[in-house]
């Protein structure tokens, strides 16, 4: 199946730079290209399914930007792009917060357990 990921990889990365479209079409074109890049190593199906294909990228994000009005959501041009390819996929999407982000010290694991307030009900009496 890598040989299917490879593949696909290799054709998404000749159809950008190859790539013949519109404003909205170029405005998109690389994040969704770094997308279907990244769902094709998580998913050797996707990849199969594009390497297979003889749809274009150029074909996928003119699909994209049919209906997008002025402006389209990054999830839901990934949404389109992977249907484009693989009708009836889904994506799910996951965001999380860091509070701390790049606060964090380089302090080893020992020393950051020591910076944590940990007491007993016990402590308390």
């Amino acid at each position: 199946m890598n040989d299917y990921i490879n593949t696909a990889l290799e054709k998404l990365k000749n159809e950008l730079n190859s790539f013949k479209g519109g404003q909205k079409e170029n405005a998109m074109k690389n994040e969704v290209h770094a997308a279907l890049c990244e769902f094709c190593r998580q998913e050797p199906e996707f990849a199969q399914a594009i390497a297979q294909n003889d749809k274009t990228f150029s074909d996928c994000m003119k699909a994209v930007a049919k209906s997008a009005g002025s402006s389209i959501s990054d999830l839901e041009a990934y949404k389109k792009a992977v249907n484009f390819y693989f009708p009836g996929a889904k994506i799910n999407f996951k965001m999380t917060i860091d509070l701390i982000g790049d606060a964090k010290t380089d302090a080893p694991k020992e020393q950051e357990k020591k910076s944590v307030l940990d007491i007993s009900l016990d402590d308390l009496f």
